[in-house]
């Protein structure tokens, strides 16, 4: 038997000098990001909605090229419901914001006088996770360009090429449709101490951590405002008066998809006594366990 090799330990100062690479790295990344969103914070609400409605258009044509690359890479889930997550963060994102006014004067009351402009919050930060490296860097990229912000992600190591691909679709487009050079970037080589200088460069406005329990810790103690997104998994109540047939059914096509690796997939069931018998053979018959 041929022992694993073993990992080199780094010194101190190998891994202050590694850190310090990463910093100046993300640091250039975060200065070009900077000239983009100047050039962007300039763009008219028609300038935007082109290009955004040509971004979902390219995120939903290369949908199941990139869900077979996404399972390529990670070796999880469902091509198929990868798909279905792609043209989700493409085709229904877009169509849930494409009227939507983020330029400019968005409202306006006449009574109290009151006035609501809409400007560029800055550069963000994105953290994709393994079990949704496509639709993730999908569905971020064109928020940021609909609110004319720019975004420098942090991709997956596990799913690097498959992220770093969907961005490259999405990014191509949207500069062939008028967006400023670099609005989207990403790292090139993933690394913690490039994830870690990303999010907490002084010149990041939010960070947008979608990824698992210590990822969204981390942003949240970066020192830049985050919104995170961790483990989910919600328990389910079942009461008495449920349609057991649809609750089952329901309960089981959300598990199941994408082999249920998603934060939304139920976790758990509660389930009142007067229907606990038959909620749980209703269960067993379509397989579950």
């Amino acid at each position: 038997m041929v022992d694993a090799p073993k990992k080199k330990v780094l010194t101190e100062e190998e891994k202050a000098a590694r850190f310090e690479a990463a910093k100046k790295m993300t640091s250039e990344l975060v200065d070009k990001s900077e000239v983009a969103l100047k050039e962007f914070s300039t763009y008219t609400q028609e300038q935007v909605d082109k290009i955004v409605a040509a971004m979902a258009l390219a995120g939903s044509e290369n949908s199941l090229l990139l869900a077979h690359e996404a399972h390529d890479d990670t070796g999880r889930g469902v091509v198929e419901d990868k798909d279905t997550k792609n043209r989700f963060a493409s085709e229904a994102v877009y169509n849930a914001i494409k009227n939507d006014k983020t330029v400019g004067v968005i409202s306006e009351d006449r009574v109290t006088g009151k006035v609501e402009l809409a400007a560029p919050l800055g550069i963000l930060a994105g953290i994709v996770p393994t079990t949704n490296p496509t639709s993730t860097t999908i569905f971020k990229s064109m928020l940021a360009a609909k609110t004319r912000n720019t975004i420098v992600f942090a991709f997956h190591p596990q799913a690097q090429r498959s992220s770093a691909h969907a961005a490259k679709i999405v990014y191509d487009t949207a500069v062939a449709a008028g967006a400023p050079k670099n609005f989207i970037q990403w790292i090139e080589k993933p690394s913690l101490d490039g994830t870690t200088t990303l999010i907490q460069n002084p010149k990041i406005a939010s960070i947008l951590a979608t990824g698992g329990p210590g990822m969204v810790n981390a942003a949240l103690k970066s020192g830049n405002p985050s919104m995170g997104v961790g483990a989910g998994n919600g328990a389910v109540f079942v009461d008495a008066t449920a349609n057991v047939d649809r609750a089952v059914e329901d309960l089981l096509l959300s598990k199941r998809f994408d082999n249920g690796i998603i934060c939304a997939t139920e976790n758990s069931l509660v389930i009142e006594a007067p229907v606990y018998d038959e909620v749980m053979r209703k269960l067993q018959e379509q397989g579950a366990y």
